[in-house]
Parts: C-alpha cells; structure tokens; sequence
C-alpha cells in the first residue's frame, strides 16, 4: 500500500484516506464488521501493526538518509545546487 512512498508529497486529506483504508483492510483481515461494535485500534495492536502515518514517515527519512549518503548523485547535485545571478535586497 506504501509502495514508492518515500517521495509522496503528503497532505492531510491523503493521511486520513490512508488511515481509513487501513482500517477496512485490517477489518477485512480481521473478518470484523462496523456492526460488531470492536475498536479498530485494538484489531491493528492484535496483528501487531504500527500507525500508517508512522511508517510513511520512517520510510521518507530512511530515502532522505539514503540520498544524502549517496556519492555523485544528480539528486544531491541539485539539493546542493546555488543559483547565480540576480539577487533581491532585503
């Protein structure tokens, strides 16, 4: 479901569309329906999972790890890159 997550631009609509499909998914796995009263919150401690939004951002700081530590790269290239000519006065 995170698949390429590491360079989602994430807004707070895409968090909550995550979290609710996660919780038909862990529902689903679960075989637990809305009507059985049981808290999704349990379900996902049940199956030991971590917090959707947890995750997505463990897995953006491992890729931005990842690209500082790489060497002659054309990402790091442009992260460090300086723009010269015209400059505005403060």
């Amino acid at each position: 479901m995170l698949h390429g997550s590491e360079t989602w631009s994430v807004t707070k609509e895409n968090e909550a569309a995550l979290q609710r499909a996660e919780t038909r998914m862990v529902r689903w796995i679960c075989d637990v329906k809305l009507k059985d009263t049981i808290p999704s919150k349990g379900l996902g401690e049940r199956l030991r999972l971590d917090v959707i939004i947890s995750v997505l951002q463990r897995n953006r700081l491992q890729w931005y790890g990842h690209m500082l530590r790489k060497e002659n790269d054309w990402v790091k290239k442009c992260m460090e890159y300086e723009v010269s000519g015209f400059q505005t006065k403060r």
